[in-house]
């Protein structure tokens, strides 16, 4: 007998469980095997494709060449939004224009 060890176990499987189980697991194996490789491959080009797309310029928010803070600040925290940006420090928030850099409002933290 000539047979590899997956023909003798395939025979031994068919003699316990039946010709039809064996049949339909190995299907069914192979079938999940295909749909998770379609799934990888889907997945992939999804990051590929998100990731090689040029930034669009819209969502680019416009940022002054410097922003020059008030004597004795240091900034903690920076955060922007469209068309101001706010730097935390100590007990105050300082919002700036974000076009042009200049102070529009102080507000003090209690």
């Amino acid at each position: 007998m000539d047979k590899t060890p997956e023909q003798e176990l395939d025979a031994a499987l068919e003699d316990s469980a039946g010709l039809g189980t064996v049949r339909y697991l190995k299907t069914l194996v192979t079938a999940m095997t295909v749909t998770t490789i379609l799934g990888l491959i889907v997945l992939i080009t999804v990051v590929v494709m998100k990731f090689s797309q040029a930034t669009p310029s819209q969502s680019a928010l416009p940022l002054p060449d410097q922003i020059t803070l008030p004597e004795g600040v240091s900034a903690d925290a920076v955060t922007m939004g469209q068309g101001w940006i706010a730097v935390v420090s100590g007990d105050e928030i300082l919002i700036f224009n974000s076009a042009d850099g200049s102070l529009r409002k102080r507000v003090s933290i209690r």
